[in-house]
């Protein structure tokens, strides 16, 4: 009777540890962004419920003003 057959290993890399890592995007165009029309009547809806004046409207558009307080990043919790 012949002895048991061992299972095959796979081939080791060059570098120990180093293998190739899976899940990244293929390399090659990247997608443009659209250009968003921040006065379209959608985003006027959207602005009416979330901003509670000029200045608040302004700020969440990405136009602060000099000296403008800085928001909290993230809540303390106690």
């Amino acid at each position: 009777m012949a002895p048991p057959k061992a299972p095959k290993q796979a081939p080791q890399s060059a570098k120990p540890g180093k293998g190739k890592k899976g899940g990244g995007k293929s390399r090659g165009k990247k997608q443009k962004k659209p250009e968003v029309d921040i006065l379209s009547p959608a985003a006027m809806l959207n602005l009416h419920y979330i901003a509670h004046n000029v200045a608040d409207c302004l700020y969440l558009r990405g136009f602060s003003w000099p000296g403008a307080p800085k928001g909290k990043k993230g809540k303390n919790k106690t």
